[in-house]
């Protein structure tokens, strides 16, 4: 997080991490996939499950807000639905392409296709009511 040009660490778990990186480095979890702009054609439109691609970056605080959210969700929806993290600074190819105009962004992906799409933080059970009804 920036304040004032200068780089301040965030909690999550009580860990104090520089970067949501830093958290998903951290905490590796295996139903969750990273996506770039090379990858996105294989893993999200061509998967044979749905997928929610958070379309987030690490200076953005809701983004840093769901991630724990995202991790569970991940865990409880597994085999059902894939969820991907899609760096926004990193890869500027792929959002355009889906009107991403602000972060988090969530799009759920069905063979290959847009689905549902949501803007901004939401909480556990927003976002479970969100999958729930576009399954």
């Amino acid at each position: 997080c920036v304040t004032n040009g200068v780089v301040e660490p965030f909690i999550i778990d009580g860990r104090r991490l520089k970067s949501v990186n830093a958290y998903y480095n951290k905490r590796k979890n295996e139903h969750i996939v990273s996506v770039t702009d090379d990858s996105f054609t294989d893993e999200v439109l061509k998967s044979d499950i749905p997928v929610l691609v958070d379309y987030w970056a690490d200076w953005c605080g809701p983004c840093k807000m769901i991630a724990p959210i995202l991790d569970e969700i991940a865990q409880e929806y597994a085999g059902k639905l894939k969820v991907a993290k899609f760096n926004v600074d990193e890869n500027t190819n792929t959002p355009p392409k889906y009107g991403i105009r602000g972060i988090p962004t969530l799009i759920l992906f069905k063979e290959g296709e847009v689905e549902a799409t949501k803007v901004g933080a939401l909480s556990k059970s927003q976002l479970t009511a969100f999958i729930d009804s576009n399954l």
